[in-house]
Formats: structure tokens, C-alpha cells, sequence
């Protein structure tokens, strides 16, 4: 339960391109995945603290919507989501995880923007 890459690394305005597969096999409701990716300086475990309640929303909190620059949805077992996007133009650390309940503690990593 980790992802593959916790370090990326773009220069601004960047086009990016991240693929998220499922390897698991677990049903959707048990282990699902999803990529998130945050504004600099937010809190990930706070976030993921707010995404555990927010089961009806995909593990996104409404009131926090406005912290994610990019994301992939909740993916269940074999399916894979991507997304395309622009690194931000303000060079810094952006934080991603899985908003899944539990997952940020292992499934996190940085976009490093410079």
C-alpha cells in the first residue's frame, strides 16, 4: 500500500501526466486508491483526518475542495485513472496522498516545483 513515486519533480507551467492502477484486489469499499494533489503548505493528515469522514463525497471533503490542484479519482481493484495537468508556477513543495481512511499515513509523497 505505497505508491510507486514519492517524488516528482517539474518545472513550472509543466504539462504532467500521472496514471494510478489499482493493483489490488480488494472490493472498492475495503481498499480503494485515489491521487490527490495539494496546494504548498497544506496539512495532509489533516486533510486525510477530514477525508475519512467524507465517504459520500469519495474521501474529498467539501470544505477542503479548495486545497487540490490536481486528482484521480477512487480506484478499485485492476482499474487505473490518470490525469493531465500544469505544474503550478509558483516554485515549491506540493504535497499529494490518498484520501482513502488510513492510506496518507504511507501513501503520500511530494511534486517539487523549480
Amino acid at each position: 500500500m505505497r505508491y510507486s513515486v514519492t517524488s516528482l519533480e517539474a518545472k513550472p507551467g509543466e504539462e504532467l501526466h500521472v496514471v494510478l492502477t489499482n493493483t489490488g484486489s480488494l472490493p472498492k469499499e475495503a481498499m480503494s486508491h485515489n491521487w490527490v494533489l495539494l496546494k504548498p503548505g497544506s496539512d495532509v493528515m489533516a486533510f486525510s483526518a477530514a477525508a475519512a469522514s467524507a465517504k459520500d463525497q469519495d474521501y474529498i471533503p467539501d470544505s477542503l475542495k479548495g486545497e487540490i490542484i490536481a486528482k484521480i479519482d477512487m480506484q478499485g481493484p485492476h482499474q487505473t485513472g490518470e490525469v493531465t495537468f500544469k505544474a503550478p508556477d509558483q516554485p515549491g513543495e506540493y504535497p499529494y496522498l490518498c484520501s482513502f481512511p488510513g492510506h496518507a499515513a504511507l501513501m503520500k509523497g511530494t511534486l517539487t516545483v523549480k
